[in-house]
């Protein structure tokens, strides 16, 4: 029984991001491949501030992955009328990494 409860335990504890950037390690991506040119950690820039992104969909299971596809494809018309153009070449291992940055803020 003793068994059952630790890989129950140890099975918890990776259910989520195994890796989870730094504020500095998600602001070296977001600098290299041109994030901070149109947001910002705490205020709206040209598209929304990242905590407020993070506030918007705490509480949505599916977020990741669908935040992935928008930085990835492009968006429009969700924070407002400017859109947000594709991010086809930004590494997936990146978008990651910085969805789930935004995602822990709140």
């Amino acid at each position: 029984m003793k068994s059952k409860l630790i890989i129950l335990v140890l099975g918890g504890l990776f259910a989520g991001p195994v890796f989870a950037a730094t504020e500095a390690e998600a602001m070296d991506l977001a600098k290299k491949n041109g994030c901070l040119a149109c947001h910002t950690l705490d205020k709206k820039m040209v598209g929304p501030a990242w905590k407020d992104v993070g506030r918007k969909y705490a509480n949505d299971s599916a977020a990741a992955e669908h935040l992935a596809v928008k930085v990835k494809k492009g968006s429009k018309g969700v924070w407002g009328q400017i859109p947000m153009p594709p991010n086809a070449t930004v590494k997936d291992v990146d978008v990651k990494t910085l969805v789930d940055y935004v995602l822990s803020l709140k």
